[in-house]
């Protein structure tokens, strides 16, 4: 009853006009990430968060909430309609879906998309409000050690979920943390790395990092990457499935909507994964397998209902924890920081009307995103129609006059300007961003953790190990990087194959 009541709060909250307002452009935006292919929510927020500097935090939070989980609806239209995905996520919807289209089917393939990723993500959401609070509970008990182990088994999973190979996502995550300790030691206050630069004593923004490692280096990929858009030119119709397709698609609704819901749990599942594992899932449950990638409607349903359940489940550890599981939890722990609001198990009790306010925003932002999606399809469709030469040098003034309006200085801009082509070579070599952005928030966390749990041990580093909740983290983590060392395990990583031809 006291959950029902303090989501009754949250609705009270999230309905205000101007929080109402914020969340319709979050999803409106958010589709409008997914729709157009190269951009990808995480380069939107990174352009997007100093615009909500003035905001309150709950509206922030709500616009760049929205922003997330409205992209994965957005990606599948572009997947189902070019066979190009608008997003990460929607790239398994392209096998089945441009096949539907081209059977005449776009109508049902986007329809089952859209409920689908409704019915998942307001599952996901009831899963997060049922959840969320009860680990919050279990956190309390986690002091300044369990809290520096389980940020280092939260790095260590990226690491060993990353696509690419474990030694370079590792070495990613080592760079990420280098580069969070620049400026001012938080204990003591002296610098460290700023080789004399004054600039460099407050240390690197988040804000220049993610503009230019999403924002500026995808668009130099793009500038150089020739992509041919067919989109379908049948007219759009029959938007509501048939009663044989909910039948075929309502198993693999709910299995793609507890997949994506347990795996955007983990740190570096998230969407991408939770779909992957879907429609393999889908593939080998179904009685049909051969099938696949010929039009059937439960090769969108799944991974489209995963890729909407994680983007809500991956904010159980964000605001139970503080612990971001993706580089997009990333930005909006960046963003609740500057907000002056810690996410962690206190933010119930401290900030409830941010936490029940985002919660019941969700609910609200589902029904937009709904309504949204399916009757502006034909708009979502003469969007895909604007030229790159158009597009790109925008996003690039965007990323420009965000970065320097952040504090006004130029120095952002640079900084923005010399990560914009550090990920560009780093998508060059096939390094992965995640871990090198994850390690960079959690960073300053992680070494705080470290020296607060020093000073209480005298120095004793036994502390680490002593301690049930903190030694199993650490445990777990040991084992993960192990495992790669197995040939039979490690040839099964997603960065195998990229580690094979290495």
């Amino acid at each position: 009853m006291d959950t029902m009541n303090q989501l009754i709060m949250g609705f009270s909250v999230a309905l205000q006009p101007l929080n109402l307002f914020y969340c319709f452009m979050g999803c409106l935006i958010g589709t409008l990430v997914g729709v157009l292919p190269g951009l990808g929510p995480t380069a939107a927020l990174s352009l997007l968060l100093p615009a909500t500097f003035h905001l309150t935090p709950v509206s922030a939070i709500i616009m760049l909430s929205g922003i997330y989980y409205g992209s994965q609806y957005g990606g599948s239209t572009t997947s189902i309609l070019v066979n190009i995905p608008g997003e990460a996520s929607s790239v398994v919807t392209c096998l089945d879906g441009y096949q539907m289209a081209r059977q005449g089917r776009a109508g049902p393939a986007l329809g089952i998309s859209a409920f689908g990723s409704f019915i998942a993500g307001t599952l996901g959401i009831i899963g997060l409000m049922t959840m969320a609070p009860r680990l919050a509970n279990v956190a309390l008990a986690f002091g300044p050690p369990e809290y520096f182990s389980l940020m280092c088994l939260g790095m260590v999973i990226l690491t060993f979920l990353s696509s690419t190979s474990m030694v370079r996502a590792l070495m990613m995550a080592c760079s990420g943390v280098i580069v969070g300790m620049i400026g001012m030691d938080p204990v003591s206050g002296s610098t460290r790395l700023t080789f004399g630069i004054t600039e460099l004593m407050d240390g690197v923004g988040l804000i220049p990092v993610v503009m230019g490692l999403f924002g500026i280096s995808e668009m130099l990929l793009n500038i150089e990457t020739k992509i041919d858009r067919e989109i379908f030119k049948t007219r759009v119709k029959g938007l509501l499935p048939t009663v044989k397709d909910w039948i075929q698609a309502k198993g693999a609704i709910i299995r793609g909507t507890l997949i994506g819901f347990f795996l955007g749990i983990l740190p570096g599942g998230g969407a991408v994964l939770s779909s992957f594992v879907a429609y393999a899932v889908e593939k080998r449950v179904s009685r049909y397998p051969e099938k696949f990638g010929t039009g059937m409607i439960e090769g969108v349903a799944a991974p489209e209902s995963a890729n909407n359940s994680a983007a809500q489940s991956a904010f159980i550890p964000l605001l139970t924890l503080g612990i971001p599981s993706n580089s997009v939890m990333a930005m909006l722990l960046g963003a609740l920081i500057i907000h002056s609001v810690t996410p962690g198990p206190l933010l119930l009790t401290q900030h409830p009307q941010v936490f029940w306010g985002v919660i019941a925003s969700m609910y609200i932002g589902n029904l937009m995103l709904l309504f949204l999606n399916l009757p502006l399809i034909g708009i979502w469709v003469q969007l895909l129609k604007v030229p790159y030469a158009v597009l790109m040098p925008l996003i690039i003034l965007f990323c420009l006059i965000g970065a320097y309006t952040i504090a006004n200085s130029i120095v952002d801009v640079l900084f923005m300007l010399v990560f914009g082509v550090i990920g560009y070579l780093m998508k060059k070599l096939k390094y992965d961003a995640a871990p090198f952005v994850l390690a960079f928030v959690l960073g300053p966390m992680l070494e705080y953790s470290l020296k607060q749990s020093l000073i209480v041990s005298k120095g004793n580093f036994l502390i680490f190990f002593t301690r049930p909740i903190s030694a199993s983290c650490l445990l777990l983590a040991l084992i993960l990087l192990i495992i790669p060392l197995l040939p039979k395990v490690g040839k099964k990583r997603p960065g195998a194959t990229l580690e094979s031809e290495d």
